[in-house]
């Protein structure tokens, strides 16, 4: 139990639901008077350090989760805040590996420190936010309800503001950033792109640039805008489930089957890259199915598998080729259309259905 005269910290790994949550957190542990203590960015030691604790077939981003909770404990932090993210809304639940963190940091890391593990189960009665909020102030001797409830109020006040600026279409650093500053800046985007491209992919896969490879930067430089599920609304993520003819089932199927489902539908996107973890179970069923229903829509795919060994040249030429097609096809159409344009001038045109024509 924490000493009233001591500093209050907790130590959040920036890895999994740090991506979506942490604007919450921010606002709601900084209410409490919580210090928080992010880890360090990703880098390959962060992996290696973290792959090096678990079974080989653990995918990526769990392998960085643990590297991140490995440099918090380098940084001397002894609460380390590990959610079980059980089921966010009735019979929705996340992958076992998100269920199960804690047990899982509890048996690969040996260093002693206290883990704050709240439970979040909004399938099962008593588990909903507020009895996970309670458990994750706990251990900082805080239990009175009124303080909780306020402070979750200045958690939702960062995370909306943090939602409002990404929807404008600013990109995800820059929100984040603005939202922990309590600013809420709405920029109109200039410029203009010749190529859209709709990112598809969790948040802990696209937005870790080390695990990514700064697709997002890369993408940019080659001309091309980039779209993802953060410019959506709940309503459309449901509705992109829905018009690939599934239903919801993973907490996470927003961002991958919903992101998907909106921008194959979306004429103003030229091409889906999606972006996954090798050895994703739920992942390699959801991009079967975006697969599938790109053909049916004519719109070009890349799929992407990274994993710590993934390459940033076959990566990067990968990136380009598929870049490349797109303009090439955009040119095309853009050139037909012309062609079309200049016969609607002429009085008569040949119906060319019945004959050969030289092109």
């Amino acid at each position: 139990m924490t000493h009233m005269n001591e500093e209050k910290v907790i130590g959040i790994p920036r890895a999994m639901s740090f991506y979506h949550n942490y604007p919450f957190y921010y606002g709601f542990f900084g209410d409490l008077g919580i210090k928080i203590v992010l880890s360090d960015v990703t880098t390959k030691q962060t992996m290696s350090e973290g792959a090096g604790l678990v079974v080989t077939e653990t995918c990526l981003p769990i392998k960085i989760y643990v590297g991140h909770i490995l440099n918090l404990l380098k940084k001397g932090i002894k609460n380390i805040f590990v959610p079980s993210l059980q089921s966010v809304d009735t019979k929705i639940y996340n992958c076992s590996k998100i269920r199960g963190l804690p047990d899982l940091i509890r048996n690969v890391v040996k260093e002693d420190f206290n883990m704050i593990e709240a439970t979040l189960d909004k399938s099962e009665k008593n588990q909903g936010l507020y009895e996970f909020l309670s458990e994750c102030v706990k251990p900082f001797g805080i239990t009175d309800k009124n303080l909780i409830k306020r402070a979750s109020k200045a958690g939702w006040r960062c995370y909306n503001n943090f939602h409002v600026m990404t929807k404008s279409g600013m990109p995800y650093s820059k929100a984040l950033s603005y939202a922990l500053q309590g600013k809420v800046v709405i920029g109109n985007e200039s410029k203009e792109y010749p190529i859209s491209i709709a990112l598809v992919g969790h948040g802990y896969n696209i937005y870790d640039e080390r695990a990514c490879m700064k697709i997002v930067d890369k993408l940019e430089k080659m001309d091309v805008k980039v779209c993802t599920a953060l410019q959506l609304s709940s309503e459309q993520l449901d509705e992109g489930i829905q018009s690939l003819g599934n239903e919801k089932y993973w907490a996470n199927e927003d961002e991958m089957t919903g992101t998907a489902g909106h921008y194959l539908k979306d004429n103003k996107i030229d091409g889906i890259v999606t972006v996954t973890a090798f050895g994703c179970g739920p992942d390699s069923l959801m991009v079967e199915r975006i697969t599938r229903k790109a053909k049916q829509f004519g719109k070009p795919l890349l799929n992407l598998t990274i994993d710590e060994q993934t390459g940033e040249a076959g990566f990067v030429t990968r990136l380009e080729a598929f870049v490349d097609m797109l303009f090439r096809k955009k040119r095309a159409s853009i050139v037909n259309k012309i062609n079309i344009d200049k016969n609607e001038h002429n009085q008569y045109t040949l119906n060319t259905n019945m004959i050969e024509t030289k092109s």
